[in-house]
């Protein structure tokens, strides 16, 4: 957040410091967060569970996901390996694509001027 002091009055920059002073008044009265870690984990482990259970993970804090019920994480499904790339961008050869999920800015706007996906295969090294 960036805020012009330039632009603001005196009235205007002496409520812009008492709302700064009561916020870090409000900041400076918590505890570090390993404290508070530390203790959840100590009153979860007292009642034999662990953070795991009962935050569905990492000891991080909860997401929105979290929040309505779902397990976050990685979505199921088939997993798909590896693949070698199969278009190459004539101009900058180091920008490629597998022909899997949305075209690259580059190919697309070369398609769009008249060219064919075919032009940009990579020809296949014979052993």
């Amino acid at each position: 957040m960036s805020i012009d002091l330039s632009t603001l009055s005196v009235k205007e920059l002496n409520s812009l410091i008492s709302t700064a002073k009561k916020q870090q008044a409000k900041l400076s009265k918590r505890a570090p967060i390993t404290q508070v870690r530390a203790k959840l984990i100590k009153i979860a482990v007292a009642e034999g569970y662990s953070i795991e259970e009962l935050f569905g993970g990492a000891a991080a804090s909860t997401t929105a996901a979290g929040k309505r019920g779902r397990k976050p994480g990685p979505k199921p499904g088939r997993k798909l390996g590896k693949v070698p790339p199969k278009y190459r961008n004539p101009a900058n050869p180091k920008e490629t694509w597998t022909g899997r999920g949305k075209q690259p800015r580059w190919l697309a706007s070369l398609l769009s001027k008249g060219k064919k996906a075919e032009e940009f295969l990579i020809k296949a090294i014979k052993k």
